[in-house]
């Protein structure tokens, strides 16, 4: 019989020394059999009430037992827990670093060292260990089927397996997440983005972090346009159909003046249109959002390839799908629609469009009212 060690309340361990057949060893659990003089040992210090006492307990255990890793990863664990409960933060992730130092992969003590680390208000560090964290949650999909497993057993564990570790998988995700967001730094914040969409490849707060992406590497900030396109790539090689990846490349690529790029802002957008089906019944506001921009920056690329007549289309699906869904890119299509009308001397439709767009405030209002003065100019001479 083997004892699986757990702490009190939170603390399930998972994966570390003794794995079934069909037990997927991509993540930790530390196991300490039942019966041996560790499980003994660990017995005695769970009755122990007092707080300093089992401190020392735990630190004579990790000593006593230097030659067992399990037991090591384990009693470190504990006493980094000691350590958070009395307010020492600094040892609480010390030791909770060589418990991972034992037990690399598991989940629960990077879960265990990402709240301290919240607490202690170190987001590098909570960076790190929810960046380890994806890696192992990305790694539970990824494993290569036993010759002794069936393929519906081993479908079976795999989805058990990530069901398990959800819980601990979300945590880490928006912890990750949430250092991100609360970065000044340009160039931390950045350098913190790529590491986290490699960790989190389809993570649910995949469409703000490119937001961040782009507002970081953009104009006023790093203004790096070539590391822009290449965490593009990056993220898109990892999820060919990223929505927010195809959309910031295809808003770089249209304004882009190096020559095929404005053809490439054509492919991204069309992929992103594919990939968003905002025509589907169950399409959401972000996938009707997100096609709303393809659309208008598909438009806009049209306008540039001097394919004016097939941007309208394209623009007005973008106009339609973000009327109701984001003002700004609402009155950004509405200005490309209305410059597109305007070039094929479609002049009433062009006022149309631009009177409405005039009055929203926002980047392209001043660009709207004087493309509608030159239009009823335009419209004034030919009468």
């Amino acid at each position: 019989m083997k004892r699986h060690c757990s702490m009190p309340a939170t603390l399930v361990v998972s994966g570390f020394l003794f794995f079934s057949e069909l037990t997927l060893a991509q993540t930790d659990k530390i196991i300490i059999p039942a019966g041996t003089p560790e499980d003994h040992d660990l017995q005695a210090i769970s009755s122990e009430q007092d707080a300093a006492k089992k401190l020392a307990m735990y630190q004579d255990f990790v000593q006593k037992y230097s030659a067992d890793p399990a037991a090591v990863a384990y009693g470190d664990w504990q006493i980094s827990q000691a350590y958070q409960s009395s307010g020492d933060l600094v040892k609480a992730l010390d030791f909770g670093d060589k418990a991972l130092a034992g037990s690399p992969k598991n989940l629960d003590i990077l879960v265990s060292q990402a709240s301290i680390a919240q607490l202690a208000k170190d987001n590098a560090r909570l960076m790190q260990y929810a960046v380890k964290g994806g890696a192992v949650c990305n790694s539970i999909e990824k494993q290569t089927r036993p010759e002794s497993v069936t393929a519906e057993d081993f479908q079976k564990q795999i989805a058990d397996d990530k069901a398990a570790a959800a819980n601990s998988c979300n945590f880490l995700e928006a912890a990750g997440f949430n250092v991100i967001a609360s970065e000044t730094d340009a160039k931390t914040r950045m350098t913190d983005i790529e590491a986290y969409s490699e960790a989190f490849p389809d993570s649910k707060f995949q469409s703000q972090v490119s937001s961040y992406a782009m507002y970081t590497l953009g104009p006023g900030q790093l203004n790096d346009q070539g590391r822009l396109f290449a965490y593009g790539e990056k993220v898109l090689a990892a999820n060919p159909n990223s929505l927010p990846a195809l959309l910031l490349l295809a808003g770089a690529t249209v304004d882009d003046p190096k020559p095929g790029s404005v053809a490439k802002a054509v492919t991204y957008s069309q992929k992103a249109i594919e990939v968003a089906k905002a025509d589907q019944p169950d399409a959401d506001k972000p996938r009707k959002l997100s096609a709303g921009v393809a659309h208008s920056i598909l438009g806009y690329a049209y306008i540039k390839e001097n394919k004016t007549a097939a941007s309208v289309p394209e623009l007005k699906s973008a106009v339609e799908l973000l009327r109701s869904e984001d003002e700004q890119q609402y009155s950004i299509a509405l200005y490309r629609l209305g410059f597109a009308y305007a070039k094929l001397s479609k002049l009433t439709e062009a006022r149309e469009v631009l009177t409405e767009d005039a009055k929203i405030q926002g980047p392209v209002q001043a660009m709207s009212q004087d493309l509608l003065a030159k239009v009823n100019a335009a419209r004034a001479k030919g009468k």
